[in-house]
């Protein structure tokens, strides 16, 4: 439908994203404030236009004004990404023979290695005995908080998972008896993890205990909310990862989220000689190249022994 404005055609753009290419509730979202933002600067500066009659000229003109508002590389490249794939679509559609964004060049983005927990600071929460304390205060509680929330905390060390995925943990996914769980992950593509079999006791004794302790419990998750037995959200996860890993000191870094976690499953696997392979599968990496950040992290291991203990360091 040509001439069809633009934001009415971002809105079946978006519905064909969720509905066929299954994107998350969260990318939808992203998508939509991207391409509002885009639209609405063409509409002050460029009155109504088309969709055949967007430019590579308007869409860099938009970008630069995002770099001089100090919006970063990273973000700007995020909002490419969305424009490609708006722009692929309108010419599946028929809309368009030649996508603006073949003459748009991302910016580069400066490469941040990912930052990681040390291996004392992770012993130390599976220890459950507080690093700063003289009195080896326990870090967590004794209660069923307490035990949820270590849980968490050893689910995501142990097997790398997303937040989202954590979240979505169902109890008939648990394999006993291959010592394995099933994830739900981007794209909605399960994966397979091997766990082991000091975690598949401590979920057992979990599941147990939350019927007990409970009145009622949301069905099928493993891990709810310690007081209303629904499911778990975001924020209280994340919330809960940052207090105990401020609290108790356990790193000093200065991003103390889920995902560090995540980043820390991978770096010290990668550092205690896992196959890089086997990394990317075990986090549900697309490609190889989203896994090697963590080469960088053992390199950089090498690189601090070989200073300390090489005379001609």
């Amino acid at each position: 439908m040509l001439n069809e404005p633009l934001y009415s055609l971002a809105e079946r753009f978006l519905s064909y994203i969720a509905l066929e290419k299954r994107y998350s509730a969260h990318t939808a979202t992203a998508y939509r404030n991207d391409l509002l933002q885009l639209f609405d600067y063409i509409s002050i500066h460029y009155g109504a236009t088309p969709v055949e009659d967007i430019s590579h000229v308007m869409i860099r003109s938009w970008l630069a004004q995002l770099m001089d508002d100090a919006v970063t590389a990273r973000s700007v490249n995020r909002k490419i990404s969305t424009l490609k794939s708006f722009f692929k679509y309108c010419m599946r559609m028929g809309l368009l023979k030649q996508s603006p964004m073949t003459k748009v060049i991302s910016p580069k983005v400066k490469k941040r290695l990912p930052g990681f927990i040390e291996e004392k600071g992770m012993r130390a929460l599976e220890d459950n005995v507080s690093p700063v304390s003289v009195t080896s205060l326990h870090i967590f509680n004794d209660d069923f908080e307490g035990r949820t929330h270590r849980l968490i905390f050893e689910i995501f060390y142990q097997t790398g998972i997303r937040l989202s995925e954590l979240i979505g943990l169902e109890e008939f996914k648990i394999d006993k008896g291959n010592k394995t769980i099933k994830v739900l992950g981007k794209g909605n593509k399960e994966r397979i993890i091997p766990v082991s079999e000091r975690l598949l006791s401590q979920m057992e004794a979990y599941m147990e205990e939350k019927r007990s302790v409970l009145e009622e419990i949301e069905p099928l998750v493993l891990l709810v909310h310690p007081v209303t037995g629904r499911r778990l959200y975001p924020k209280y996860v994340y919330l809960m990862v940052r207090k105990y890993l401020t609290e108790h000191q356990i790193t000093t870094l200065k991003k103390k989220s889920p995902h560090v976690l995540r980043h820390t499953f991978a770096t010290h696997l990668t550092n205690n000689g896992a196959k890089l392979n086997a990394v990317k599968e075990l986090l549900g990496h697309a490609n190889l190249s989203a896994t090697q950040v963590y080469t960088h992290n053992s390199i950089e291991k090498l690189k601090k022994a070989y200073n300390q203990a090489h005379p001609k360091a």
